[in-house]
Order: structure tokens, then sequence, then C-alpha cells
């Protein structure tokens, strides 16, 4: 009898470790069919990394200096953007990497200064952040996007 509560155990471990280096016997099909199939859509290729390092190259034509090399843009986009939405911290540690590629401080500033210039963003339009700063990034000195049109009636008048 005491073979037997010696060896129960083992057999149950045995078989737990069995069982769990078997696949699932629920689960049926081919797992490559489950997986949903990406669309070769406008959105597909916009995260392409050719469709980045063209867009990098575009404004490194369009700026002259240190800050239309590549390092300079990806890492000044990102920290314009990190300022934009109070991520201090992170914008500060991509900062120190800025500053070590040489890359000019003073267009970080210049940027957020255009990005703030232009109002609220449209928190429903996930792109719209980042194609500001990509706009102020490239011409720091834009102008503000146009107010929209208030409703508050103009002063001295009254509505009835």
């Amino acid at each position: 009898m005491s073979v037997v509560l010696r060896l129960l155990p083992a057999a149950c471990l045995a078989g737990v470790l069995l069982a769990a280096s078997q696949p699932a016997l629920a689960q049926s099909g081919d797992a490559d069919k489950a997986r949903p199939q990406q669309q070769q859509t406008g959105d597909a290729k916009k995260d392409s990394p050719q469709r980045k390092a063209d867009d990098l190259m575009e404004v490194s034509r369009q700026l002259a200096g240190p800050a239309g090399n590549p390092e300079c843009v990806w890492l000044g986009r990102r920290v314009v953007n990190l300022l934009w939405r109070d991520d201090m911290d992170t914008a500060f540690r991509h900062l120190d990497l800025y500053d070590r590629f040489g890359c000019p401080g003073g267009h970080i500033q210049a940027t957020f200064r255009c990005v703030v210039r232009q109002g609220s963003i449209d928190p429903k339009a996930p792109d719209s952040l980042q194609g500001r700063v990509n706009t102020c990034w490239v011409n720091p000195a834009a102008p503000p996007a146009p107010a929209a049109a208030s409703n508050t009636p103009p002063a001295g008048t009254t509505t009835q």
C-alpha cells in the first residue's frame, strides 16, 4: 500500500506534465488561418519603412543645416510630440539624445512654439498631432491655423 501512495503523486505529476506539453485539443484548424490578414491599404503603406525613410529624406532636402539631418528630424519630432502630451521625463531623455547628436535645440523650441500657437488638437483625430508636428518641423514660422468661427454674437448686439 505504501508503494502505491508513493507512486500516485509521481504518476499525477507525469500526467500533468504530459498534458501540458500537448497542444490544446479544443483548438482546431490552422493557426495561420485564425490570424487576420493584413490589408494592403493606405495605412499599411503609410507605416512602411520605405515611406518613413522617404519622408526623412524629403525633410532633409527642405531644411538646411543639422535640423534636417534624419536623426535630428526623427528625435526632434518625438520630443515635440512628447512635450505636447506632457510626458516630460521621456521628452527630456530624448532631448539628451537630440543634443548628443549635435542637433539644434532652438529648432525644438521654435517647433513647439508653432505647435502651441496653433491651438488645441482634436483628440478624435489621432494623426492630427503628428501632422502638425511634421508641418511645424519643416516651417516653424508657419502662421497659426485660422480660428474656428465662434458662436458668440458681436459686442453690442443682443439675441432675442
